[in-house]
């Protein structure tokens, strides 16, 4: 499924209603049990400049208290969802438009593209997951020096510290990371799904290593039965061999009978 922030004339910076918009959409993905994966973009040759200052401005009350519960001011930014969601950054992706970039699961961030806290130059804070996901993403020393200086940062850089998961030319963003969605989708969907539930466990819910592992085991268990069976036995009949992929359709062909 895409999803497209379509402000332009605004560098798809989020309001209310367009918040509002990106809430209803995701919650439609995550329903759909025919869309397998997502896709965020911008149009308009930005992913998205953050929040609305002009928005901003105009409050007259605390905005993240009269909130529905789950959701942020950019939106979904509070929301987990059931499977994966790939961001497609060009231009900038700043302040809040970083956060909504963190929520996904990957980040194609086009050569020219640029990130980071701009929102420090006018006293806005990240409270759309920046300070929770940022830290776990990239560690907490370069997390710093993104949300304690404000910089810019380039899609080389957010590359090398792992922020940025592909680095594509400028104007395929989009076009590549739909390829990688596609990709994902290829494979056995509840063991995809539920090893990226226990690493999402691991990372944010886990009170010890013993917690993280004792959730992956029965996180997984139900699997084998599920899927893992008739991997194996189309791995017996040959397929995947030599690093092969797009495996998915061929676990379901019968074996055949001489």
């Amino acid at each position: 499924m895409l999803i497209g922030i379509n402000r332009p004339e605004k560098k798809n910076a989020v309001n209310s209603e367009v918040a509002k918009q990106l809430v209803e959409h995701f919650n439609r993905f995550d329903d759909d049990e025919d869309s397998l994966a997502a896709v965020l973009y911008g149009k308009g040759g930005t992913f998205c400049a953050g929040y609305d200052l002009a928005a901003v401005s105009e409050q007259t009350d605390d905005l993240p208290v009269r909130l529905p519960q789950g959701q942020g001011p950019m939106g979904p930014s509070r929301m987990y969802f059931s499977k994966p969601v790939v961001a497609a950054v060009d231009g900038y992706a700043v302040a809040g438009g970083l956060e909504l970039a963190l929520m996904c699961d990957l980040r194609v961030v086009e050569e020219s593209a640029i990130m980071g806290v701009f929102c420090r130059r006018f006293g806005v804070p990240l409270i759309d997951g920046g300070t929770v996901r940022l830290p776990a993403l990239i560690g907490l020393s370069r997390a710093m020096d993104m949300m304690l200086t404000g910089r810019a940062v380039s899609a080389k850089e957010a590359f090398e510290w792992g922020l940025a998961n592909r680095i594509v030319a400028t104007g395929t963003a989009l076009g590549q990371a739909i390829n990688l969605a596609n990709s994902l989708v290829k494979f056995p969907q509840e063991c995809l799904r539920v090893d990226r539930r226990s690493a999402y466990y691991a990372t944010f819910d886990a009170k010890s290593l013993d917690d993280a592992l004792k959730f992956e085991n029965l996180n997984a268990a139900h699997v084998l039965q599920q899927e893992s069976i008739a991997g194996a036995t189309a791995f017996t009949r040959g397929v995947g061999r030599h690093g092969k992929f797009n495996l998915h359709a061929e676990f379901r062909k019968p074996t055949s009978k001489s």
